[in-house]
């Protein structure tokens, strides 16, 4: 991990960066059903779904959703937090094998009115498959301190 001060002022809209790729496993569809309860056969049975228009299991979205934005905590900056998510959205299904990555996008700066001394920055994440295609997408919010006066 490498930390980095990045303050409201010098996040620029329109800046982007690609993540580095991560395969999804059986174990983590395993894991996952463990951790959240969720072990709908979408997920854990194969023969269900070679029934379906999938022909094979696909991953949880959620899933999808937490190993996506993991691979984006690259970088902390101690003057930022996490604010949530808007507009989730699982587009296309993840399946076994299928190699991730996340390219993430500054798309807007807005100010926080309950707090004057920061602003909130929108960063548009979508997570890839390996053929370049959006599996996922969803709006970051970011509180991020203004620079010092």
């Amino acid at each position: 991990m490498m930390e980095q001060i990045t303050y409201f002022e010098d996040y620029e809209i329109g800046s982007s960066r690609l993540t580095s790729g991560r395969t999804i496993t059986e174990t983590d569809f395993v894991v996952h059903a463990g951790h959240t309860g969720d072990f709908f056969p979408h997920h854990m049975d194969a023969e269900y779904m070679k029934a379906t228009p999938f022909g094979q299991r696909i991953a949880h979205g959620t899933l999808v959703f937490s190993v996506g934005i993991g691979l984006t905590a690259s970088i902390i900056n101690p003057v930022a937090f996490s604010y949530g998510y808007d507009r989730l959205r699982f587009i296309k299904p993840v399946f076994i094998g299928d190699t991730i990555r996340t390219r993430t996008t500054i798309t807007a700066k807005e100010d926080d009115t309950k707090r004057p001394g920061s602003g909130r920055v929108i960063e548009r994440c979508e997570v890839i498959n390996q053929r370049g295609e959006v599996v996922l997408a969803a709006d970051h919010i970011y509180i991020v301190e203004r620079k010092p006066a």
